[in-house]
């Protein structure tokens, strides 16, 4: 019997996943397992927890998903926790697996781990394949090489979208031929060295994990709602479910795909008609194509202060007190702390939000940069290493933005995005 052990990571989905897809292929029975690594539930060098209450919230009721989808097939989940190299050998040794099959990762840390756990399969002649399976163009399609990819997105988009396809998402498996698995055993938040955090009730949206809760949120604003038509004009709003299509946390613990996206958005235009609006959303998912193939190209260099250009940038070292300020909210710039007593309460921000309170930790108030990423780390429910970093890096200019300096006044951002103050009143308030 060939038995292959499929490791999820940030893939928690049976649609266009083809690790599940080539497992099921090669093999008689299929193991799915997903480890609860230790090395993401410590605190990072700054301070700040590498998964906060609400992303790890959002991944159990992920997980959760994913079982009783397994389950429905015939399969089911195995719940590891510990380190991956030492975890998963022990499931391969259990079940005399030949091979282990997951997601292949681009940053620097989830690579570490990934060599670990091949060296330690290696020594079992137990083999590891990963795939690609998490951008909306697949990096084999490329026009050029990762190491060529311009480091200005406007002439990585031309080309991409001049020269290169867009693959095919996979289908769901029908049936999963699996050996017994026990009923689902999650370690409580508790147990993860976290509390349960409630979403404050202002929230622009209540997340809630699972490749279910993704299908139905995209048909929501697909086809039920027809927001996606008027997404361009409404991307930069504030308040409410509506004003963006908020698929970002979902996509970003692989709940759903870039293209399973791209291929139902095709399925609206065709029935309901293609505008600025329809293209705008493939563009956004562009984006996050394009930090996860800098991740690639440029490594650690993301991490560093001085980013991918090498650039010296002036900062006040360890200004406790402004971070602090920053963190909750009490800024004295009501922008600025609206946003931020958002991200607090709920694990979310707009977009617009996020490019504000960036520019001004790194503008006004001069500090280092990375700070805020490992906030935004802890805090974001949709959390993703290549887009959390390599916007960071973008605002603070010393990621790929053309320009040496964006500066955003927030007065201004303010009466643009918020001139009636709807959205300062709603969290400047109390309840």
């Amino acid at each position: 019997m060939r038995t292959i052990i499929v490791w999820f990571k940030t893939d928690l989905r049976l649609h266009d996943n083809e690790t599940l897809v080539k497992a099921i292929a090669q093999s008689d029975l299929i193991v799915p397992v997903f480890c609860f690594d230790d090395s993401h539930f410590v605190e990072s060098e700054y301070g700040f927890q590498k998964t906060g209450n609400f992303r790890a919230q959002f991944l159990l009721e992920s997980l959760t998903d994913l079982d009783k989808n397994l389950r429905d097939l015939g399969s089911g989940l195995i719940i590891l926790r510990g380190k991956p190299e030492i975890e998963i050998p022990k499931v391969v040794l259990k079940y005399n697996a030949n091979k282990v099959m997951a997601k292949r990762e681009v940053s620097y840390e989830e690579q570490q781990t990934e060599a670990k756990v091949l060296e330690a399969l290696f020594k079992l002649k137990c083999e590891l394949q990963t795939f690609s399976t998490s951008t909306l163009y697949h990096a084999e399609d490329l026009p050029f090489s990762i190491k060529d990819i311009p480091d200005v997105f406007t002439n990585f988009r031309k080309k991409t979208e001049k020269d290169a396809i867009i693959r095919p998402s996979f289908e769901s498996p029908l049936q999963i031929k699996s050996p017994t698995i026990e009923s689902i055993q999650l370690p409580t938040i508790e147990e993860l060295g976290l509390q349960f955090q409630t979403i404050d009730s202002r929230a622009a949206i209540v997340f809630k994990g699972g490749e279910s809760q993704a299908v139905a949120r995209l048909n929501q604003y697909f086809f039920e709602t027809k927001c996606i038509s008027n997404y361009k004009e409404t991307r930069n709003g504030l308040v409410g479910p509506d004003y963006s299509s908020k698929f970002s946390a979902w996509l970003a613990l692989g709940c759903i795909s870039p293209r399973f996206v791209y291929q139902e958005l095709k399925k609206y235009e065709e029935e309901f008609g293609a505008n600025d609006s329809t293209y705008w959303l493939v563009f956004e998912l562009l984006w996050r194509d394009y930090f996860r193939f800098m991740m690639k190209k440029h490594k650690s260099k993301l991490f560093r202060q001085s980013g991918i250009k090498n650039n010296k940038i002036q900062i006040f070292k360890n200004d406790v007190q402004k971070l602090q300020n920053w963190i909750e909210g009490k800024t004295g710039v009501d922008f600025v702390d609206a946003n931020m007593i958002e991200l607090k309460l709920t694990g979310f921000m707009s977009n617009r939000g996020r490019q504000n309170v960036a520019s001004y930790l790194c503008n006004d108030l001069k500090l280092d940069w990375r700070l805020g990423a490992t906030y935004f780390e802890q805090q974001l429910i949709d959390y993703d290493v290549c887009s959390n970093w390599g916007n960071w890096a973008y605002l603070a200019a010393v990621g790929n933005d053309p320009r040496d300096h964006r500066y955003f006044n927030i007065d201004k951002q303010a009466s643009v995005y918020d001139g009636k103050r709807k959205y300062r009143d709603l969290w400047l308030n109390s309840k």
